[in-house]
């Protein structure tokens, strides 16, 4: 099992930043692939980046492409999502999953976060 942990949510103004962070523990070694979806309400879970323990690669939804970066510590098995020039349609939950090697479907992640909240008014 891997269990992961999101902190860094709030409520934020539109234009400004938050980091989100998602601190993973167990058998992180049979994963290889860290990611962050959301979900509005009344919307499905959507994919908004991925990144690869080894080697770093990283992938992005097009609506967050340029203004979102997810990185990765190994040494402390976190993961973080910095989010600038956040949006109103940026508001959901954030979960941070992880598997060995998925596709951009939720369906297709092993592992979940318990999510954290993103407001941004307007």
């Amino acid at each position: 099992q891997v269990q992961l942990v999101e902190s860094g949510g709030g409520l934020v103004q539109a234009g400004g930043s938050l980091r989100l962070s998602c601190a993973a523990s167990g058998r992180t070694f049979s994963t290889d692939t860290m990611g962050w979806f959301r979900q509005a309400p009344g919307k499905e879970r959507e994919f908004v980046a991925a990144i690869r323990w080894s080697g770093g690669n990283t992938g992005y939804a097009d609506s967050v492409k340029g203004r979102f970066t997810i990185s990765r510590d190994n040494a402390k098995n976190t993961v973080y999502l910095q989010m600038n020039s956040l949006k109103p349609e940026d508001t959901a939950i954030y979960y941070c999953a992880a598997d060995r090697n998925p596709s951009r479907a939720a369906a297709d992640w092993v592992y979940w976060g318990q999510g954290t909240q993103v407001t941004v008014s307007s």
